[in-house]
């Protein structure tokens, strides 16, 4: 009976062992994990860690426009329909039957081509800004042929089909509507006529189909003009905030949370990012979203002219003091030009008192000009000034 009672007696006592066992390795692994004697990782929080340094509050202002602008930027993807050219070796019965095809079967002669951007709510009953090109068939010269066949923009978690109200392929810029189940939250437009080099810049958008990322960089230039593909005399502003494909349409924010720019396009030789972006600017964009809106298209003015640049040879033969100016190459016949006596080999100096440095600063003074406008053009012919009035008229 002492022997079995000691065996009873002992079961408990090796129980209550093993318990304290597995305790005392379990406070050593948790030592040894939160660094206390000799584990891994310091004792405590990092020495640099404050709520109150400039560091975390500016971490603290990045968070909050992403979560400002978190439902405002939306996503857009694309899918038109595209004629394959028809391939000459499948006319070929040896190929045919080299490749098992059929002799009656035909090449396919269509394809479903997809596409990604990014955009951003304007109003809240649904309209989108994006780039043209986001959502336009274009030809291989960048002109707009049309709408592409279906476009749908994603608003958080839902997603709708949008209708192109226009799109603008001299500006690169595309108005969306879509009917939402409720009011949208419509993004902040700040003034991109103070943003200055060395601004900080939030670029947020979809690059690559990754939803909502967010990078940020600074303003690197601003009014950045003649950079390829970019036309005319539209300015640019250029950050080094991360733009790649995908990010097109979307919205360069700055520190405030206010949009002052659409993202257009990366200067690249692999495709992918290398610091150089181009965003729109959105004081720029106003005038030609509030025309695609209307029209449907953009109300541009012009006085019937080509122009071009003036060289140092042109200045000795004409007698003019320095190459500011535009020299008229062509006039329209019939045009506004033609009508107030423009000639071929003026030199247009100043419009409306405004001195004409160059040809885009030209075209630039025109367009912002309404139709029916009378301008007083100063030229210079013949070693002296002349004045013209021309009224402009609306570009077919």
């Amino acid at each position: 009976m002492d022997s079995i009672g000691k065996k009873i007696l002992s079961a408990p006592a090796i129980a209550i062992a093993v318990i304290v066992a597995i305790a005392c390795v379990v406070v050593l692994s948790a030592s040894r994990l939160t660094g206390a004697g000799g584990g891994f990782g310091a004792d405590g929080k990092s020495p640099i860690s404050s709520s109150s340094s400039r560091a975390w509050d500016m971490q603290k202002t990045f968070r909050e426009i992403y979560d400002l602008n978190n439902d405002r930027v939306v996503f857009i993807s694309t899918e038109q329909t595209v004629q394959m050219p028809q391939n000459p070796f499948f006319n070929d019965p040896f190929f045919r039957d080299f490749f098992g095809m059929p002799r009656g079967q035909q090449q396919p002669r269509t394809q479903k081509r997809t596409g990604l951007g990014t955009g951003f709510v304007l109003t809240d009953d649904g309209y989108i800004c994006t780039n043209a090109h986001v959502v336009s068939r274009m030809d291989r010269t960048g002109n707009i042929i049309g709408p592409l066949e279906r476009v749908k923009v994603k608003v958080g978690d839902t997603t709708y089909d949008a209708i192109v109200v226009g799109a603008d392929g001299r500006t690169d810029i595309a108005l969306l509507k879509i009917n939402p189940k409720t009011k949208l939250n419509p993004v902040y437009l700040g003034d991109s006529d103070t943003v200055r080099v060395g601004d900080w810049a939030v670029a947020i958008g979809n690059p690559f189909g990754l939803d909502k990322t967010f990078t940020v960089g600074v303003i690197s230039a601003v009014a950045r003009k003649d950079v390829g593909m970019m036309g005319g005399s539209q300015t640019h502003i250029q950050t080094d905030a991360s733009i790649n494909p995908g990010n097109s349409g979307g919205p360069l924010i700055n520190i405030n949370g206010e949009v002052i720019g659409i993202n257009r396009m990366i200067y690249s030789n692999s495709g992918g990012s290398l610091g150089i972006g181009f965003a729109i600017p959105i004081n720029q964009a106003k005038a030609v979203l509030e025309d695609l809106k209307k029209f449907k298209k953009v109300k541009r003015g012009y006085i019937g002219v080509h122009i071009a640049p003036l060289t140092d040879e042109h200045v000795k033969e004409l007698g003019l003091k320095n190459t500011e100016g535009a020299r008229v190459d062509a006039v329209l016949n019939g045009g506004p030009s033609a009508k107030a006596g423009m000639r071929i080999g003026d030199v247009i100096l100043s419009v409306d008192g405004t001195k004409v440095n160059s040809p885009g600063a030209l075209i630039e003074i025109v367009e912002k000009m309404p139709i029916g406008k009378t301008l007083k053009i100063e030229v210079w012919r013949e070693r002296g000034t002349v004045t013209l009035y021309i009224t402009i008229q609306e570009r077919s």
